[in-house]
């Protein structure tokens, strides 16, 4: 009998060969249509006032979707060599097919029964919701398969991400400038690309008040893009990408070893899932404690409660700042609540860590390496940023509080005291939270607080600044210049030359872009005072978000020069420069030397 099958399939392989590479192709360009009439319908019934006629189109479209989608996999195994195989490599894709082809034809059994028992006080629309969980589902999946095909674009690494950014940036403008987004349903484009970059970068810098002026769509579309834009859009497509065995070419791996500076080829895979991993766990467990963390905080509800908590919770992880609290946590109901400043706390160091470094120091993998050969410990990358970040949150901490504790301390008990000195430093380095009026900190403290947001966090972290290793380096260096030394020795390991011009050059390039923007600042804001100019820009710059209350009233020329700061300082000043430059093809020959007289 199966030889039989088998002979009878083989013969309707041969029949179906000729017309199978058209078919397909047919197939893969009515997606691209299904998708884009997907997304634009839901962007009419999200973006603009609900109308009947907008709820039907909605609902029509994503039907017609999922009848396509299941055609469409139903001919891909039909036409697929070995079905089996087809199925058991896409088995998400048929299960998710599977359960809404089943809700289809027992709607009453999931909507009166499952639905109405686990959330109906959630949504009021079971339908329209599966359904759009159902597209997003797929849309993931389509990405996840596509995300190889980024290898054949030949664009350089640090290109990439750069686009990706920009494509992100403006993804966010367009949506925020929806009706339905706020609430006086108009944005003007300029301070939309602003609030869109300051949200995509990380930053938290804003020109409207992000709790009054937009709706809680608005709102959580401002979310999105903190996660997508704190974690890397390269790194959610590429992802998803690794539950495809298409993704494993050499190609396409070396290029994401590039995007995430990975030390070996055979870490790509796990790096990647690592991020996204302990991004989505820190970020629910700092949700969950954010909640219980509110005190007396009033919310209409306790799912504006939950919302509120995983958006401080995304927004501290990733670094960001944003909060949908008027006076960020300054706000009177919560400037005391010092549970909830710890959480942040925590959520912004680790976030500002680094990935790798957070891989490396508290995987499970790692830790029980360690275990099995005490020998092996944490590489001297993750200790120059443990160190080195908790040096700087120390001294930060010491200098805000010896320099504040008669003015903007005054009053405080000692426990409160050292948490507010401790948050003030956390979030200076890249977070922009505040718990005080920075508008009455002290000018030395706002200089010194330059000085940590110039630093930032740690590489390959959510946060900005020419980071905490490279500082460490460039320090070291120094010093070993001072004192003759022929190497930069670090916890007894030797720093490469190539490690330290590359500091030096980050360094440079990071302080010319600040330096050229506050010029240029001074100019499109005559009244404003250069010291607050200063601390803007470098607020910008180092993606903090902090401010003394004069980003609202930037010219629009002052607005281009903080979004393009802004820019900059996340994609990285040295990313800027190699998209921009091309590399030489040959570095062979040398010059004879001359000595140049320097100091």
């Amino acid at each position: 009998m199966p030889s039989r099958f088998f002979k009878v399939r083989e013969k309707i392989n041969i029949r179906i060969f000729n017309s199978k590479s058209w078919v397909l192709l047919i197939f893969k360009t009515l997606s691209a249509f299904v998708f884009l009439m997907v997304i634009a319908s839901g962007i009419y019934y999200y973006g603009f006032p609900k109308t009947p006629e907008s709820l039907l189109l909605n609902e029509r479209a994503i039907e017609l979707s999922l009848a396509f989608f299941s055609l469409r996999f139903l001919v891909y195994m039909f036409y697929d060599f070995h079905p089996a195989e087809l199925l058991k490599k896409n088995w998400i894709e048929a299960s998710v097919l599977s359960f809404f082809i089943l809700y289809i034809l027992f709607p009453s059994f999931f909507n009166h029964i499952l639905f109405k028992w686990a959330f109906n006080d959630l949504v009021e629309n079971h339908s329209l919701l599966l359904f759009q969980l159902y597209f997003i589902s797929i849309f993931i999946m389509e990405l996840g398969k596509s995300g190889p095909k980024f290898s054949a674009l030949n664009m350089k690494p640090a290109t990439m991400l750069i686009l990706s950014f920009i494509i992100l940036i403006g993804i966010g403008t367009g949506l925020l400038m929806l009706p339905e987004m706020t609430t006086g349903g108009h944005f003007d484009f300029l301070d939309a690309l602003f609030t869109s970059t300051s949200a995509s970068c990380v930053t938290g810098l804003i020109v409207v008040n992000t709790a009054t002026f937009f709706t809680l769509k608005g709102q959580f579309i401002i979310m999105m893009l903190i996660q997508l834009g704190g974690i890397n859009i390269i790194s959610f497509a590429t992802f998803f990408a690794t539950f495809s065995r298409s993704s494993g070419s050499i190609k396409y791996q070396s290029m994401i070893k590039d995007v995430l500076s990975a030390d070996r080829l055979a870490d790509t895979k796990h790096l990647l899932r690592s991020i996204v991993e302990y991004s989505l766990l820190s970020e629910a467990i700092g949700t969950i404690l954010i909640f219980f963390s509110w005190g007396n905080t009033h919310f209409d509800s306790w799912q504006s409660k939950l919302f509120n908590s995983a958006f401080h919770a995304i927004s501290a992880f990733n670094n960001a700042g944003f909060s949908t609290f008027s006076n960020n946590l300054y706000e009177q109901s919560l400037r005391h609540l010092f549970g909830l400043q710890i959480v942040v706390i925590v959520l912004v160091f680790f976030g500002g860590f680094g990935f790798m470094a957070m891989d490396d120091a508290f995987s499970l993998r790692r830790i029980r390496e360690r275990i099995k050969t005490p020998w092996k410990k944490i590489t001297v990358s993750t200790r120059i940023t443990l160190y080195m970040s908790l040096a700087l949150i120390t001294f930060g901490a010491i200098v805000f509080y010896f320099l504040e504790r008669n003015t903007l301390l005054a009053g405080e008990g000692v426990f409160q005291t050292i948490v507010t000195s401790v948050f003030q430093s956390v979030t200076t380095r890249t977070a922009g939270f505040n718990t005080v009026d920075i508008g009455k900190v002290a000018p030395p403290v706002l200089i010194f607080f330059m000085f940590l947001m110039f630093v930032g966090a740690g590489s390959g972290s959510t946060g900005g600044g020419i980071k905490v290793s490279t500082f460490a380096v460039i320090v070291k260096s120094a010093i070993a210049t001072i004192k003759g030394h022929k190497n930069v020795v670090l916890f007894k390991r030797t720093v490469p030359f190539s490690v330290i011009d590359k500091a030096y050059s980050i360094a440079l390039f990071s302080i010319f872009v600040i330096f050229v923007s506050t010029f240029f600042l001074s100019i499109t804001e005559p009244n404003t005072p250069l010291m607050k100019l200063l601390f803007e820009e470098f607020s910008a710059f180092g993606t903090v978000g902090l401010s003394t209350g004069i980003t609202s009233t930037l010219s629009e020329a002052g607005k281009v020069i903080i979004i393009t700061s802004m820019f900059i300082g996340r994609i990285g000043s040295l990313t800027l420069a190699m998209a921009l430059s091309s590399r030489a093809f040959s570095t062979s020959y040398r010059y004879a030397e001359s000595s140049v007289m320097v100091g």
